[in-house]
């Protein structure tokens, strides 16, 4: 990766964070580096926009108290799935939207930021949750936000209650709790933030502090607050016409939830590729952010800004399920629907001195590249990694420690437990939005995903077994087997012997024909009179 020149510089400088967005007609494509290396990369196609934080009036069409869920209708493909734990104490009309509580906040999603503990320094106990029928009927209109985008086969998941995210606070009008993201640590800055959201909050609703706002003034909250509110009252008057199934309010598109929620005071340069996106930016930023404007640059080179930064490189590696480590060890990242397993190996790494020497650095230095994949292949839901096993009770704490330092580097909500006796480690990961596989690729159409294909003797031996369960001697002049060109090049070659057994045991010749056409695993067979 070559940094790009700022305009006017003629000598190259690394940075510690950059975003970059390149846009086109059919894409928009945003990465974060982080000291020239690519963190997150996030890609959302014209054709295929999310729905997570689009708010909705729905139809409820299916209650399901054995689930303790419903299903809602919101106009799209599938029925969004509304679990109980998301419903607030009052959705049989809109109006009746504005309150909430310590059970519907405690049921409140997380944003990016994560909602606080309603006490300070413990979470809240769970409440005991009415069943689902006690709370929705079918035929049931309510307003809904979409919490999850459709994830393989599953609709998308929604909450009734709603989180407006600013650039500064997150305005939570069915909630009424005020709060400061735990990403701010300083107790003095924490206590300050109350203060300000306690005499700026006005009528019902509640407010969470995001990380951007930080070190802000008491009137940029409230412009946040104003812009906040409005857009509320313009939701729930739309929500008051209309019928269902209804779009009520569209998040922002990826280059502006970029600019609002990734871009800030800690990155060097915003670079965009394209004229209308740069102006498009500018001008939110100059009314969110002013003092941000001045760090949003036009990419001029002729170069393409992902291959010029090493991006694209990076996306390609990112689909491969090994990556390899510095010293030569590796780690493999395999995805299934219910889990990610992450595994450690030395691989070429045979250390200098013990043993035990050898895995801790293996380990130690697979933690930050483990970290890193998580958040470019946007890895989500259980995580287990299974490290290579240390006999030492402080290298298992160093190991915890260094995990713990680069996971708090991840704006999604994470938890980890401690590392096993085995060397394993559970994570788990809020889950949005399909990962960077996922959204890239489909499933094989040979092995449907499973990663894995019959070897040719498989399928040799079942071509074999067909052969004689179907075809009865004498009952044909000859016989003709079409399949794929690997299972030919066997049948003609070191598999010509089963060919000519055949032909022994049905009394008939085998003529084996080559069709490109056909799938690896699949043969035809050919009766000829």
């Amino acid at each position: 990766m070559t940094p790009a020149l700022s305009e006017g510089e003629g000598t190259l400088r690394a940075v510690p964070k950059e975003l970059l967005v390149s846009a086109s007609d059919r894409e928009t494509r945003v990465a974060v580096l982080e000291e020239g290396r690519v963190a997150e990369v996030q890609i959302e196609r014209r054709k295929q926009r999310g729905t997570v934080g689009n708010v909705y009036k729905g139809r409820v069409t299916r209650v399901l108290p054995g689930m303790q869920s419903a299903f809602v209708d919101i106009g799209l493909e599938k029925d969004a799935f509304l679990y109980v734990a998301d419903v607030g104490d009052e959705v049989d009309d809109f109006d009746a939207l504005g309150g909430g509580g310590a059970a519907a906040f405690e049921a409140a999603p997380a944003s990016a930021e994560g909602v606080p503990p309603a006490a300070e320094g413990e979470a809240p106990p769970k409440p005991i949750l009415p069943s689902i029928d006690e709370l929705l009927r079918e035929g049931q209109e309510l307003v809904v936000q979409v919490t999850k985008d459709q994830i393989a086969h599953k609709g998308v998941r929604v909450t009734t209650h709603i989180t407006l995210p600013g650039r500064t606070l997150v305005y939570m009008p069915t909630i009424d709790h005020i709060g400061v993201s735990r990403r701010i640590e300083n107790e003095d800055e924490r206590n300050r933030l109350k203060d300000i959201l306690t005499n700026l909050k006005k009528g019902p609703g509640g407010y969470i502090v995001r990380t951007a706002g930080e070190g802000r003034a008491a009137d940029e909250f409230a412009a946040d607050r104003r812009y906040l509110t409005k857009l509320w009252e313009q939701i729930r008057k739309k929500g008051e016409r209309a019928g269902a199934p209804t779009l009520l309010h569209r998040d922002l598109d990826l280059t502006l939830r970029a600019a609002r929620d990734v871009f800030g005071s800690d990155f060097a340069t915003l670079w965009v590729d394209d004229d209308e996106e740069y102006q498009r930016i500018v001008e939110f930023l100059d009314q969110v952010q002013p003092a941000l404007v001045s760090k949003v640059k036009l990419f001029r080179k002729s170069a393409p800004l992902f291959e010029e930064y090493g991006v694209d490189a990076e996306i390609e590696n990112a689909l491969k399920s090994k990556v390899w480590l510095k010293s030569g060890g590796y780690i493999v990242i395999n995805q299934t629907e219910a889990l990610v397993a992450i595994d450690v190996n030395t691989g070429k790494f045979v250390g200098k001195t013990r043993l035990e020497d050898t895995v801790v650095k293996t380990n130690l230095e697979a933690v930050q590249e483990i970290v890193r994949q998580i958040r470019l292949r946007d890895l989500g839901g259980l995580l287990v990694v299974d490290f290579i096993d240390m006999e030492e009770e402080e290298h298992r704490k160093e190991l915890v420690t260094a995990l713990e330092a680069e996971m708090k580097k991840d704006r999604s909500k994470n938890r980890m437990l401690p590392v096993s006796e085995f060397g394993l480690v559970e994570i788990t990961r809020k889950r949005q939005r399909q990962s960077l596989e996922r959204a890239l690729t489909m499933p094989c159409p040979y092995c449907a995903g499973s990663g894995r294909t019959k070897s040719v003797s498989t399928i040799v031996l079942e071509i074999r077994r067909e052969v004689l369960k179907r075809v009865e001697v004498g009952e044909a002049h000859s016989l003709v087997l079409r399949v794929h060109p690997e299972i030919y090049r066997a049948l003609v070659g070191e598999e010509r012997r089963l060919v000519e057994e055949l032909e022994e045991q049905i009394g008939m010749p085998v003529h084996v024909q080559s069709d490109e056409h056909l799938h690896h695993e699949r043969f035809d067979i050919v009766l000829e009179a």
